[in-house]
């Protein structure tokens, strides 16, 4: 626990000036994000950093982490699409070149766990970006922390019925609707008395989908980590695990949250 508060307060020591600061700061921040994210990946998968198919994959999660503007100008106009699909031809080519040491399931995990990681981490930065950025972001924190809270202490406190033993033994139904309860109850508070420059009751119910889906997030990741057979996603956060493990549920919450909002960076 000791060692969980140490971490936990190093954290948010250095994330939350670079939040307040926004601009190039947090678009920096979201691209190391995004190729920690990537890393654990392949350290789940027990693959090497060193070789070719981790460095085509981090330049594909890359390409969906940077700001859209970053592919302006550039020859025959590319956009992030046309270089995101000649890394994926790049990385199907290599399978051939490293004679099947690299497989073509092996490419479907990189090509997924890039789109999944890079959209996530840059949709952190787009949002920041907006005009309500600040308010934004930190309502997602509100959503998110709020369904974490709500499911652990509701959960433990009456849960009864598993939600999803095969996949995550300890989560019931009864923290599930707590969480989003709590959740529904933080977020009313907060839109209370921050502007967002959206309307408030939109913003509960989208609150309310935003849990869901944050508590999805969760699932998948605990789905992956069972597949390979780990306990974190990584060692980066002693105590907490991983980039993946602290940012599960915003890698699926913050693309559905600048959708509805149309937000783009």
């Amino acid at each position: 626990m000791k060692q969980r508060v140490i971490t936990a307060v190093i954290a948010l020591i250095l994330f939350i000036p670079i939040v307040l600061a926004g601009g190039l700061w947090m678009d920096w921040l979201t691209v190391a994000f995004a190729a920690v994210g990537i890393s654990e990946i392949f350290l789940m998968k027990k693959q090497l950093l060193v070789s070719v198919d981790f460095i085509l994959a981090l330049l594909a999660t890359l390409t969906w982490t940077v700001p859209d503007a970053f592919f302006k100008g550039m020859p025959m106009h590319w956009s992030k699409f046309g270089v995101y699909f000649a890394l994926v031809m790049l990385m199907l080519t290599w399978t051939v070149l490293s004679k099947n040491k690299t497989t073509f399931d092996d490419v479907g995990v990189y090509t997924i766990a890039s789109l999944y990681i890079g959209t996530g981490f840059h949709y952190m930065a787009a949002i920041r970006s907006d005009a309500n950025g600040l308010a934004l972001l930190c309502y997602v924190f509100v959503v998110v922390w709020s369904t974490d809270i709500g499911a652990y202490m509701i959960g433990r406190k009456i849960g009864k019925h598993k939600l999803w033993p095969v996949i995550s033994p300890n989560k019931t139904w009864e923290g599930s609707i707590g969480a989003v309860i709590c959740a529904l109850i933080c977020t009313a508070i907060y839109t209370a008395f921050v502007p967002l420059g959206q309307d408030q009751v939109m913003m509960l119910v989208l609150a309310f989908f935003l849990s869901i889906v944050g508590q999805m997030g969760d699932l998948v990741e605990s789905a992956y980590k069972r597949f390979y057979g780990v306990k974190d996603s990584g060692k980066i956060l002693p105590g907490h695990g991983g980039i993946l493990d602290r940012f599960d549920s915003m890698l699926f919450v913050l693309p559905v949250m600048a959708a509805v909002l149309g937000i783009v960076h």
